[in-house]
C-alpha cells in the first residue's frame, strides 16, 4: 500500500518549516536559483531540461515547476523516504530518480536523452569531499550544453575560522529575527517520522541503505569555485549570499 497524500502533505509541510532553521533567506535563495535558470533558458526553442540533485521531498523542484511551467525536470535523491514523499506530494512536477550523486552509474540512471540546460541543487553537494566533488563537477559539465549552468544553493563557509564565525553568526541572528528557531529541528523531524506507522517500511529501507554517515566536507565557497573552473566550466562565481548561505553559479 502506497503512502497517502494526506501523510505526504503533512510531512512535507513539517519539512519545509524545520528547514527554515538552517537556510537563512530560504525563499529568496530559491527565487535566485529560479532566476538564474530562467535567464539561462530564455529564448531557447526547446523545453528547458533541468536536473535537481539531491531533491529531497521536492522543495526546489516544486518551486521550479511553478516558475518554469514548460520545463522538463529530473529530480534525483538516494533517500527512499524523501523520494516517496515527493512522488506522492508533487507527482507531476518532475521525473523522480533513485540515485546517489557520485555513485557508480548515477548519471546514466538519470536517463537523459539530450544535454541539460541546468543542473541545480540545494544543501546536498556540501556533503561531498574534494575528490568526489571534483569528479561530480566534471560529470555535470559533460552533461550540460554549452552555455548551460550549474546552480548550487548551499551552506558554504568563508575561508578561515574568523570569517566563518562571522558569517555563521550573521545567519543565526537572521534566523532568530525570522522566528525560525520556534520550529522543530532536523533531529526532531526524524524522531517524529520514526513514530509514524505509515512511514515504517520506508524508514526501514532508508536504514537498510545507510552506510557510515558522510560528514560534511565544509569546503569554503572559494574551493568550490576552484573545483568548478578545473572541471570544465568557463565561469564560476557567487551571485547571492546571506551569512554562509550561498548561490554559486557555474557556466559551461
Amino acid at each position: 500500500m502506497g503512502l497517502s497524500l494526506a501523510a505526504a502533505e503533512r510531512w512535507v509541510e513539517r519539512w519545509e518549516r524545520q528547514q527554515r532553521r538552517y537556510a537563512v533567506g530560504r525563499e529568496e535563495r530559491f527565487g535566485v536559483i529560479a532566476d538564474v535558470v530562467e535567464h539561462a533558458t530564455a529564448g531557447r526553442a526547446d523545453r528547458p531540461l533541468i536536473v535537481d540533485l539531491g531533491c529531497g521531498p521536492g522543495s526546489l523542484s516544486a518551486r521550479l515547476a511553478r516558475r518554469l511551467a514548460d520545463a522538463d525536470i529530473v529530480a534525483a535523491d538516494r533517500d527512499p523516504l524523501l523520494l516517496e514523499l515527493v512522488r506522492t506530494h508533487h507527482p507531476d512536477d518532475a521525473r523522480y530518480i533513485d540515485a546517489a550523486i557520485g555513485a557508480p552509474g548515477w548519471t546514466e540512471a538519470l536517463g537523459l536523452e539530450r544535454p541539460l540546460d541546468a543542473a541545480v541543487s540545494t544543501t546536498a553537494l556540501h556533503y561531498l569531499g574534494p575528490d568526489a566533488l571534483r569528479h561530480a563537477y566534471r560529470q555535470l559539465a559533460a552533461l550540460l550544453r554549452p552555455g548551460g549552468v550549474l546552480v548550487n544553493g548551499d551552506h558554504l563557509p568563508q575561508g578561515g575560522p574568523q570569517l566563518a564565525a562571522v558569517t555563521g553568526w550573521v545567519g543565526r541572528r537572521a534566523a532568530e529575527r525570522q522566528g525560525a528557531f520556534g520550529d522543530e529541528d532536523w533531529e526532531a523531524w526524524w524522531t517524529a517520522v520514526a513514530a509514524d506507522p505509515e512511514l515504517a517500511d520506508l524508514l526501514a529501507e532508508r536504514e537498510r541503505r545507510e552506510t557510515e554517515p558522510c560528514p560534511a566536507a565544509g569546503l569554503p565557497a572559494t574551493a568550490h569555485l576552484r573545483l568548478l573552473r578545473g572541471a570544465g566550466f568557463t565561469r564560476a562565481g557567487t551571485v547571492w549570499q546571506w551569512g554562509d548561505s550561498h548561490v554559486v553559479v557555474a557556466v559551461r
